[in-house]
Formats: C-alpha cells, structure tokens, sequence
C-alpha cells in the first residue's frame, strides 16, 4: 500500500498539472486524491502501528481510532488555519475591488513613456503583491495595462513583468504569496526574519529581468481610443460611494492586512484570528455606510459583505483543502520523512534542494510541492539550518514564490495572465523563461551570499 499511495499521488499531480488538456478542474482531482489517499492510510495503519506477532483485532480498532481522532483532526486543524486566514484576507481583497478601492493607484499612472511606464508597474506590483496577494495584484495591473496600452503583445511585454514583479514581490511578504503564508502560519518563519532577508533577493529577482525586458520597449505608447458607453452603462458600487468612502474602504482593508503580522507578534494567536478582526471591522463600517445610504442605493446594488463573500474563488480553497490534506496523508504514512532521506544522502545541500524545489514550481502547483517540503523537513531547533526562520525554510519561501515564473503555466499569476490576456505558453517560453530564470538565480544567488558571507558577518 506504501507503493500504491505513492502512485496514485503521482497520477494525481499529474492530472492537477494538466488540468487544461484533461478538461477537469484541478480541486476535483485533490478532492478525490484526499479521500482515497485517507482510505488507503486507514487500512494500511495497522500495518505501521500493530506488532506483525500480534495482529488482534483490538490493536487494529485502536490504530483506526488514533488515525480518525487524532491524526485526521490534527491535520484538519492545521490546514483550517491556512483556509481560514485566506478566505478572510480574500474577502478584504474583493470589498476593497469591488468599491473601487485600487483606483486610488492605478488613476495615478499618466506617464506615455513605454521604459518608464514599465519600471512604474514593476515597482507598484512588487509591492502590492507583498502587502495583498500575487494573484489579485495581477488582476489589478492587467486591468489596468488595458486601459493604458492599444497593442495586445505590447501588453504581453509588460504583462510578462506584471508576473514577475508579482511573484518575487508575494515572497518577501508572510501575507503575499499562498506558499509564504503556510511557512508563515506553521511558524516555520517569522515576519522578523522573512521580510529583511528575503526583500534584497526578491528585487535582485524582480528587477533584473525588468531591465532585461525594458531594451525590447521603446518609445511612447499610443493613446488608447475610448469608447463612452455611459447611456448603456449600469452604475456599478463603486460609482456610487463617494471618494472619502472609497478611500476609507481602502485604507482600512490594507490596513487590516498589514495588521495581521503585527497582531500575531503581538498576541502569539494564529493569523486567521487577526485577519477576522480586520474583516469584522470593516464589516461594521461598509453595514453603517450603506445603513447611512438608505434608499439613495438600491439594495441590490450594494456590495455588502455577505455579497461581496460570494465573489471569493472557492474552487482554490478546495483545491487547498485537498491537496494539503493529501500530502498530510502521505507525511503520517511516513513518505515524505523516507523522502526526505533519500534528498538528503542523494544531494545534501539544502541550497540545490531548494533551487530544485523553485524549478519544479514552474512545471507543478507550488502548493503541494511546499506542502510536502514542510512535512518532509519538520522544524529541528537543533539544526540551525531547520530552526524557525532556518535557512531552509526562508530560501524555500524564496524559490517556491519565485520559480514558478520560469513558465507561465507556473504560478497563479502566469495562468490568470495566461487567461485575460490570452498569452500563449510558446510566445512566453521564448521570451520571458530565460529572462525569468536568471533572475529567479540571480536573487536564490543573493540568498546564498547573504546567508554565507553577510549574515555571519552582522552576527
């Protein structure tokens, strides 16, 4: 059963993979990788838990009944944190978008000088993807190159960057990349520590291939023609809050957000309770502005919270929901520790390990990969390397976060501009991968640096 689990997650990751070509969406396939990974374990734990001279029936209920009460509700407790936490920050991302709260950066870009235009975006992406997540920073920007550029691949010039910058901008930050948070949430590593030995390697990442990029671009662009569809247009709930509500809206949402790592320092409490503050309070204020309203706003056009709630992408969660419990299954049946071994006589340099782990993410989810990684290599407080905020687990929050922009397909990011902007994988592969790995090597090759040379230094 050791084998068949093992298989039926290869398949499994694979069908995930190439979720596109098999038409099925890659949460069904955790959903149903979950369960059978879980059905296979609970019949084969007696096998690891009972001696094979004594295998009475009384052994194998209580094997059956420690795997159901105990590992099962641990390792449904720990992938709830992660859940919880995301689904509460996404809700605060959506009511902030839906009110029009991202306009108060995006209306400041006037600039028609292309190279300009394209080092504005990078540095707004890179760091609005650390304080909200890559994905939606994306959206942001994509929405906005549509409006500033006529030509499409102009735009997927620029686009190609977006990825980047959002990327290596989500790696640094504990609240910015999906891979960041679970390292951040398990405690693996601390705001203390992510932030000021991740940020000079995730600018080495973004930047380089900026620079790169910006000798294809030259000139100013084209004013794009807009079209007044105004005697058409049903005005949306961000047409009709005024300016200081918008503004509120939005700077009690990022502030939420960012209060996050504070209120975990500060309390020692799991994020999600956090990020449930943040939410309850901007809950209360969109209730009383909206109750202020009254029938100026038809009801149907306010973005209440229990609206807003339902805009939240739940086949992600689910996706989550299922591929981390799967890897949980495989990490109790003793996989992933036989795993980790065989990484360990094979290469035994951490740093190769996690730039392996990096170029992987390009090709497969970059969720179960870190998944597995945590599981594989728990905390050792005796190792300092596998200490909390260890160098292995910040340089795996490095490569996890910014790997995955060495092919579009890779990250969350690539795929959602692969799907706006209908960037084909050929067009990216030719010229963005190479551009993206030497920067995704230049910034593993910063950490190295400072890991070796500059950290031992300062202490």
């Amino acid at each position: 059963m050791y084998l068949l689990m093992i298989i039926l997650f290869v398949l499994g990751y694979i069908a995930i993979a190439t979720e596109h070509q098999i038409h099925v969406n890659k949460a069904a396939t955790a959903l149903i990788m979950c369960s059978v990974l879980w059905t296979i374990y609970i019949f084969y734990a007696p096998e690891l838990y009972t001696s094979p001279l004594d295998p009475n029936h009384a052994a194998i209920q209580k094997t059956t009944e420690y795997v159901t009460h105990h590992e099962l509700i641990e390792g449904v407790g720990e992938v709830a944190e992660i859940l919880f936490f995301l689904m509460g920050a996404m809700t605060i991302v959506e009511l902030i978008d839906v009110h029009g709260g991202f306009s108060i950066i995006t209306r400041r870009i006037t600039t028609r000088n292309k190279r300009t235009l394209l080092y504005i975006l990078t540095g707004i992406t890179f760091f609005m993807s650390a304080v909200l997540d890559n994905l939606t920073t994306t959206i942001v920007i994509v929405m906005l190159l549509r409006k500033l550029i006529q030509d499409q691949k102009e735009r997927w010039y620029y686009a190609a960057v977006v990825i980047l910058a959002a990327n290596a901008g989500g790696a640094f930050s504990p609240i910015g990349d999906v891979t960041t948070i679970m390292l951040w949430v398990k405690g693996n590593v601390t705001t203390e520590h992510l932030i000021p030995e991740l940020i000079l390697p995730s600018i080495v990442a973004a930047l380089l291939p900026m620079f790169i990029m910006s000798r294809k671009l030259s000139g100013t662009l084209e004013d794009v023609v807009s079209v007044d569809e105004s005697a058409h247009h049903e005005p949306t709930a961000a047409e009709m809050v005024t300016n200081r509500e918008r503004n509120i809206i939005f700077y009690l949402g990022i502030g939420a957000l960012v209060f996050v790592p504070i209120f975990k320092a500060i309390t020692h409490l799991p994020p999600y309770i956090g990020v449930a503050l943040g939410l309850g309070i901007l809950w209360v204020y969109t209730e009383l502005m909206y109750h202020e309203k009254g029938d100026s706003i038809k009801e149907e056009k306010k973005a209440r919270i229990q609206k807003v709630v339902k805009r939240i992408d739940m086949t992600t969660i689910l996706f989550f929901l299922g591929i981390l419990m799967a890897v949980n299954a495989l990490s109790f049946a003793g996989i992933l520790q036989d795993l980790s071994k065989a990484l360990d006589d094979a290469i035994g340099n951490i740093y190769v390990i996690n730039i392996i782990i990096g170029v992987l993410s390009s090709i497969v989810d970059n969720v179960p990969l870190v998944a597995g990684a945590m599981k594989m290599y728990a905390v050792d407080p005796a190792n300092a390397y596998f200490a909390v905020d260890g160098a292995f687990w910040l340089f795996l929050a490095y490569c996890a976060g910014v790997g995955g922009s060495i092919l579009i397909v890779g990250s969350a990011a690539g795929v959602v501009v692969m799907g706006l902007e209908k960037v084909s994988f050929g067009w990216y592969l030719k010229e963005v991968s190479l551009i993206a790995l030497l920067g995704y090597l230049a910034g593993a090759a910063m950490f190295i640096f400072q890991d070796m040379v500059i950290v031992p230094m300062l202490n």
